[in-house]
C-alpha cells in the first residue's frame, strides 16, 4: 500500500505534497515569498513558472480529484480561466445555482453572440436539450443555496454526446463526497476559499481537469491574465486541505442533525439538505423580516457570507443581486466543527423568537 494511486482521500489529503525526505529538513513546503529565481534554474518568475507552494496545493488537489489541478488566485479567476480556455459555441448553466458564475455565463454569451440557456438541474432531458455541439455545459451538484442535485452521469454523457464540454462546480461535495472527473466531465471547479481551505482566512479558486493540453491552456490564461495565487493564501489552503477529511467529517454529521431538528421546528417551513455534506438552507415561516430577525440573534452562529469555514454561519440569501427567486424566509446555513448541542441550542433559541403564536 505504498502506491500513492491505491491510498485513500484521507491519506493523500495528507501525505501528498511534502518535500523530499532529507534528514533535518522541514516536513512541509515552506511560502516561497519569491518573484525571481537565480537564473540558469527551473524557474524564473513566479508568475510564469509557478512556486513549490503552489505546486505542493496542485499535487494534493489534483490527486484528490484525480487530475491535473490549477490553482488562482480566487474562485472566480478559476471560472473566468474555464470560460476563456476554449472557444465555446453556447453556454448552459444552471437557473438556480451560484449567482455568480449565471451573470458570468450571460454577459460572457451576449460579448461572444453565442446563445446561452439557464437551465433546471434536475430536469435532465431538458438541459440535455439546450446542450448544443461547441457548447459549455456547466453544472452544479449540489446546487447553492437551494442544495437541488442532478443526475451527473447522465448529464455528462449526454453532454459529450452532444459535443460540448462539460464542467462541475464540486465546491459544496468537495473531492471527498464526489468525483466529477471519474464520472467523466473535463473540469472539476473549486472555490478553494471555502471547505479546501476551511477557515475562512483565504479566497482562492483551483480547475482540475483530466487533459493535459487543456491544464497548459488554464496555465497559460493564469500567466497572462495575472490571476496568480499569494504565496501566504497558497500555503494557508496547502495546511487547510490536510484537515479536509475530519472537518467534512465532523461538519457532515452536524449538518444530518441539524437538519432532522429544523425539520421538526415550528418557526421552520422547509429544510433543505441533501443527505450529504455541511450545506443546509431552510425557510422560516413568516418570510424577510423573520428570516432577519433569526439572522440577528445568533450568537454562536456567524451572521456571514462565505461559507465551508470550521465555523458555522448563516445568512439570508434572497437580499443579494441575482438571488430574487429564492424564497424570501431561506436562509442558507455552512455547518461548521462545534458541538451541534451547542449549535442547536443557539438555532432553536433564535427560532423561538420568531415561533408563530
Amino acid at each position: 500500500m505504498h502506491d500513492p494511486q491505491r491510498w485513500y482521500k484521507e491519506t493523500l489529503a495528507i501525505a501528498m505534497g511534502r518535500p523530499p525526505r532529507v534528514p533535518g529538513t522541514p516536513m512541509n513546503v515552506p511560502p516561497a515569498l519569491a518573484t525571481s529565481f537565480h537564473a540558469g534554474g527551473e524557474r524564473s518568475y513566479a508568475r510564469d513558472d509557478g512556486t513549490p507552494t503552489w505546486e505542493a496545493l496542485e499535487e494534493v488537489l489534483g490527486a484528490l480529484e484525480g487530475g491535473l489541478a490549477t490553482i488562482f488566485a480566487s474562485g472566480m479567476g478559476a471560472v473566468a480561466a474555464v470560460f476563456a480556455n476554449e472557444r465555446y459555441t453556447g453556454v448552459v448553466v444552471p437557473s438556480t445555482g451560484y449567482a455568480g458564475v449565471r451573470r458570468y455565463a450571460v454577459e460572457y454569451a451576449a460579448a461572444l453572440s453565442i446563445p446561452h440557456a439557464l437551465v433546471d438541474i434536475t430536469d435532465t432531458a431538458a438541459v440535455l436539450d439546450a446542450t448544443t455541439p461547441g457548447s459549455l455545459l456547466w453544472l452544479e451538484s449540489p446546487t447553492n443555496p437551494l442544495l437541488q442535485i442532478a443526475d451527473l452521469p447522465a448529464l455528462i454523457e449526454g453532454g459529450h454526446a452532444r459535443g460540448a464540454t462539460v464542467a462541475v462546480d464540486n465546491t459544496f461535495a468537495t473531492p471527498l463526497l464526489q468525483a466529477p472527473l471519474a464520472l467523466g466531465a473535463d473540469i472539476s471547479i473549486h472555490s478553494a476559499s471555502k471547505y479546501i481551505s476551511g477557515h475562512s482566512d483565504v479566497v482562492l479558486g483551483a480547475a482540475v481537469v483530466r487533459d493535459e493540453a487543456r491544464s497548459e491552456r488554464l496555465r497559460g490564461h493564469r500567466e497572462f491574465a495575472g490571476a496568480i495565487p499569494g504565496a501566504f493564501e497558497t500555503y494557508l489552503a496547502l495546511r487547510g486541505i490536510r484537515t479536509l477529511p475530519l472537518r467534512l467529517e465532523k461538519a457532515q454529521a452536524n449538518a444530518g442533525s441539524l437538519a432532522r431538528d429544523l425539520a421538526a421546528h415550528p418557526a421552520v417551513e422547509v429544510v433543505r439538505y441533501p443527505g450529504f455534506g455541511a450545506m443546509l438552507s431552510f425557510d422560516v415561516r413568516g418570510g424577510a423580516a423573520q428570516a432577519d430577525r433569526v439572522c440577528e440573534a445568533v450568537r454562536l452562529v456567524n451572521h456571514a457570507t462565505s461559507l465551508g469555514g470550521v465555523e458555522s454561519s448563516i445568512e439570508r440569501r434572497q437580499k443579494y443581486a441575482g438571488e430574487a427567486y429564492l424564497p424570501p424566509g431561506l436562509i442558507r446555513m455552512s455547518v461548521g466543527c462545534e458541538n451541534v448541542a451547542d449549535l442547536w441550542s443557539d438555532l432553536s433559541a433564535a427560532l423561538d423568537g420568531v415561533r408563530p403564536s
